[in-house]
């Protein structure tokens, strides 16, 4: 599901840009559950710069305590929990957030996100699940294409159009299922028709076995600041199954999570990757 990594865009950077900080953070984003640890050539290539760059961010990393190493072999150590968890802690997910999707699935069981853009991608910042075995569930900071999923399809509902002609300019869709929409004709037609009816419904196009329907969080504005959906097992709910029984919860959810972002003007902020 991932790919590789590549270091920022050289091009429009301000004079403060520090390339070394920004060749440091790539590498730590590109360890991943099929990539745990790798030698130095692997992250090298993955992040797309040399292997000397490559070695001396890493033993500054290690230094620092967020990277380890055995043999020749590198991978993340537990202090790199400390960074998501001051992102967690300052924009109050907890407190703001994660009731919402508790609530959500104490009505319906099954699972509940919320989840905001960021490129091409959809971030999961707030889950709560109930299922057990039926197939992997999300968990905040997981990072899914949004072409995808209910949550990302919903969000790129929310781009302005140039914004969304960007997106698909860019985009090489991959097929997870043989459900997965990767003709970019068809994308663009049922984005359109997320658009006019206001949510989005996806039937085993992630990961066979997950249908879901999400709503978008608008703020005071009317923009799509974030998502939320509710998710199960598509052996046992179909997609008009759960508009016809949880669209009116899931909305009235998202018009409360609306209000937070209204109340804490900087909760958009930290969400927001402009």
């Amino acid at each position: 599901m991932s790919k590789d990594k590549k270091s920022p865009e050289v091009q429009e950077k301000p004079a403060e840009f520090v390339e070394a900080l920004a060749k440091g953070l790539a590498i730590l984003e590109t360890f991943d559950s099929t990539h745990s640890d790798m030698t130095l050539s692997e992250v090298a290539r993955r992040v797309d710069i040399t292997p000397a760059a490559a070695r001396r961010s890493l033993i500054t990393l290690m230094e620092l305590g967020y990277v380890g190493q055995t043999g020749k072999r590198f991978h993340l150590r537990p202090k790199i929990l400390g960074l998501g968890a001051a992102f967690f802690n300052s924009a109050q997910i907890n407190e703001l957030l994660q009731p919402e999707v508790r609530t959500i699935v104490e009505l319906f069981g099954d699972a509940s996100s919320v989840g905001v853009l960021d490129g091409p991608d959809v971030i999961y910042v707030a889950h709560y699940s109930v299922q057990r075995a039926r197939r992997a569930t999300a968990i905040v900071g997981a990072r899914y294409p949004a072409h995808a999923t209910s949550l990302g399809q919903v969000l790129l509902a929310g781009l302005p159009p140039e914004a969304f002609e960007d997106y698909l300019a860019r985009l090489t869709p991959v097929a997870f299922t043989s459900r997965t929409v990767v003709d970019k004709d068809a994308l663009r037609d049922r984005v359109a028709q997320v658009r006019r009816q206001g949510y989005s419904t996806t039937v085993d196009e992630l990961d066979y076995g997950i249908t879901a329907l999400a709503v978008p969080i608008r703020n005071r504005a009317g923009r799509h600041v974030a998502a939320v959906n509710s998710s199960g097992y598509s052996g046992l709910v179909a997609a008009d199954q759960l508009v016809r029984e949880r669209l009116g919860e899931l909305s009235a959810a998202a018009t409360r999570l609306s209000a937070q972002f209204d109340r804490y003007p900087m909760l958009e902020s930290l969400l927001s990757q402009t």
